[in-house]
């Protein structure tokens, strides 16, 4: 979004543009700490450091911070190992509020003093204690502004500087963590409407975005450790075993695999239905108000995304293309450099990269 909670980001605190680079973005979740950095090459950006640093069991629960010394430990191991100075952060999905909005002005402080008038409408929190931004969508009939917002509890915000404060990495930008991965995974320019899944360790969460900017997003709590634990329980093996199972067969049909293909589906099914009736609501409803476009196709992320069989299964019931996305969509071509980093494993990058693109084009465009 634009600077993105400017009060509370310590606007002051910004570093130059010069000293902003390389392009950083570290992403923190329940799996722990992604983070990466992106240099200018011949061609175009390419990937220069990545990491990835696990979080002790418990340090951050449902979308928050619960023991901020390990996670700040967390964040300095990251941020040594990838030698970022400065970053762009995410704020998770799950603590969001998306919201749209019409408004009048002339710019966007009139409108985020409009919206601010309105707040309690559009966000379940006390007014005093959210940090909301905005971004210009489109126009109304009488052409006042309409806008998409994202709102967060301040404590959420406080929380996570402190973090960063405590791990001494400066924070140039906070951001919602969907805004930043549609930016990684759709091209510059695209005005598509797409449904965005990332299926994680403990949660999926998934996004409707149009232009690159996210108009619905919902967090389910049901993730791909889910599937290593049905698969450890049907064979009777260790986890990192039951890990390998995982990838090798997937959920693709195999003689004399059935009990196995029914163990995975049915916990499949679940985050499919989820996904389903949000994505019906929408093709049913939203677009019907004639604001909206129907989705076109889905993107699959996210570090389960690469479960083999998994498009194929998702898209015979949600009715569009589904295929796994490219977090290096828009880095140099892959005809000049080949990245270091996994296909299959960057999957998991998409927020952290989409972070670090935020200064690289324009942001909505």
């Amino acid at each position: 979004m634009s600077s993105g909670f400017s009060e509370r980001i310590r606007a002051a605190f910004t570093p130059p543009r010069y000293l902003a680079l390389p392009f950083s973005g570290i992403d923190l979740s329940t799996s722990g700490v992604k983070a990466v950095r992106l240099t200018q090459g011949a061609h175009g950006l390419v990937l220069e450091n990545y990491t990835e640093v696990k979080l002790s069991s418990g340090s951050f629960a449902n979308g928050e911070i619960v023991d901020c010394a390990a996670v700040a430990l967390a964040l300095a191991d990251a941020a040594a190992a990838t030698r970022i100075s400065v970053a762009t952060v995410a704020l998770p999905e799950s603590k969001s509020f998306l919201f749209e909005s019409s408004v009048a002005g002339a710019d966007i402080r009139e409108w985020r003093i409009a919206v601010e008038q309105q707040l309690d409408e559009l966000i379940p929190l006390p007014r005093q204690e959210t940090d909301f931004d905005i971004v210009e969508v489109g126009r109304g009939e009488r052409g006042e502004a309409i806008v998409s917002g994202i709102g967060f509890a301040g404590r959420i915000v406080d929380n996570t500087l402190s973090a960063f404060d405590q791990a001494h990495i400066p924070v140039r930008v906070l951001e919602g963590e969907m805004f930043a991965m549609a930016r990684a995974l759709l091209p510059h320019g695209d005005a598509s409407t797409v449904l965005i899944i990332d299926i994680g360790k403990t949660t999926t969460k998934m996004a409707i975005v149009t232009g690159r900017i996210p108009r619905f997003a919902a967090t389910i709590g049901i993730g791909g450790h889910a599937l290593t634990l049905a698969v450890q329980k049907h064979f009777g093996v260790t986890e990192s075993e039951a890990r390998r199972i995982k990838a090798e067969r997937g959920i693709v049909p195999a003689p004399g695999n059935e009990d196995y293909l029914a163990t995975m589906l049915s916990t499949v099914a679940a985050i499919r239905d989820e996904i389903s009736s949000r994505l019906n609501y929408w093709q049913e409803k939203e677009v019907r108000k004639g604001t909206h476009e129907p989705v076109s196709h889905a993107l699959l992320v996210g570090g389960n995304a690469s479960v083999r069989g998994l498009p194929e299964y998702l898209e015979g019931t949600l009715q569009v293309p589904v295929a796994t996305g490219d977090v290096f969509t828009n880095l140099a071509s892959r005809d000049t450099w080949i990245p270091s980093l996994d296909y299959t494993e960057s999957l998991a990058y998409a927020t952290a990269i989409g972070l670090a693109l935020y200064d690289h084009t324009e942001r909505y465009a």
